[in-house]
Order: structure tokens, then C-alpha cells, then sequence
């Protein structure tokens, strides 16, 4: 079953966590490929010095956060890799997860060929590598994941003790947010980003 709104609509820490074991999946011209979540990480642009709509700072690049939640962020990191985020939360409070990492469920041989490798381990391990192996491209910006070929579909909640909360990655420019427990990881998951 497809996530509706309400699910997106809380504040970004509760959506991060909950989403978790969900299912990302994209219809494609080329096929269906699906992925379990297993690692996010969480930005708030209100507080949080190391989002990107910090300090709710609204500009072409972060205008859809400004949505309600439900609603695809994307965006193009160190000239090669694309990113995506999920908006969260309640319009004009600028909220996001980013998805880090997915473990395949469907399409994998169509995600092999888009990553161009044959370890299932490698395909999805990484948001850039993610993106790449479902076929979300910049054109996904601002997509409502509620209506569309994006989306997310529930699953079974997993449970508090199989969830591990850590620093996020790559944010040592963000003053005391590097030091924030943001980042969401399913324990022991071996497609969980390295």
C-alpha cells in the first residue's frame, strides 16, 4: 500500500526514523525497481546548520521544502552525484530526510545494469548510488511521492532496538549539527552505506 500524506506530515526526526524498512519505488519507461530503506539522515531548516535551507532560507533550490511533507528534494552534489530527499512536516517549516541507503528488493537486474556491477551489495550502498540504481535523475524534483511513478509503499515498522542513531556523514562544516544523532541506520544491515 502507498504511504499517504499524513504519514510525511510530522516533524522530520519521527518521519526519518519511521521510514526505516519502507519501501522506495519508481515505475520507469525501463521497469520497476524497489528498495528497502535502511539508512536516512535527518535535516531540519530551522535549527540545523547543516541543511541545505538553513536558516529557513528559502531559494530555487530549496523552495520545495517549503511544501508540505510528501514531496521529492533532489539535488546535484560534487558535479556527479544526485541526491533525494523526502520533505517532511508542515508547510513553511523546512524539513528533509536523505535516503543514503537501500537494500534491492525488485529490479535488480535493472539496477545492476544501471550501476553497471554485479554485486548486489554495491548497488544501492550510498544516495548518489541509490539514485543511479533506481533512475531518479533531477528531473524527480518536487515529484509528489503520493501521486506518481515515485513512491513509497509500508512495511512492517522495525523495531526501536534494531535501530541505530549516529552523527551524519560529510557535515564537519556544520558547527554543533555535526554532533547531532540524525543519522538512521537498521543494526547489522549489510547494505547500510560504509
Amino acid at each position: 500500500m502507498k504511504l499517504n500524506r499524513s504519514f510525511y506530515t510530522e516533524d522530520v526526526l519521527k518521519v526519518a526514523e519511521k521510514l526505516l524498512g519502507k519501501i522506495l519505488v519508481h515505475e520507469s519507461p525501463e521497469g520497476i525497481t524497489k528498495g528497502k530503506i535502511v539508512e536516512v539522515e535527518a535535516y531540519n531548516g530551522l535549527t540545523d546548520k547543516a541543511a541545505h535551507s538553513y536558516p529557513n532560507l528559502c531559494t530555487e533550490r530549496t523552495r520545495i521544502q517549503f511544501q508540505e511533507g510528501g514531496y521529492a528534494y533532489i539535488y546535484f552534489i560534487y558535479g556527479m552525484h544526485t541526491c533525494m530527499n523526502i520533505v517532511t512536516g508542515k508547510p513553511d517549516e523546512p524539513q528533509a530526510v536523505l535516503l543514503r541507503a537501500l537494500e534491492p528488493v525488485d529490479g535488480i537486474d535493472l539496477m545492476k545494469q544501471r550501476r553497471k556491477t554485479d554485486k548486489i551489495a554495491n548497488l544501492c550502498n550510498g544516495p548518489g548510488k541509490l539514485c543511479q540504481a533506481m533512475g531518479i535523475t533531477r528531473e524527480h524534483y518536487g515529484q509528489d511521492l503520493c501521486a506518481g511513478p515515485l513512491y513509497l509503499e509500508d512495511a512492517a515498522p522495525i523495531p526501536k532496538e534494531n535501530i541505530l542513531q549516529t552523527k551524519r556523514i560529510n557535515i564537519d562544516y556544520a558547527q554543533e549539527a555535526k554532533d547531532f544523532l540524525w543519522r538512521y541506520t537498521i543494526k547489522d544491515n549489510p547494505f547500510v552505506s560504509k
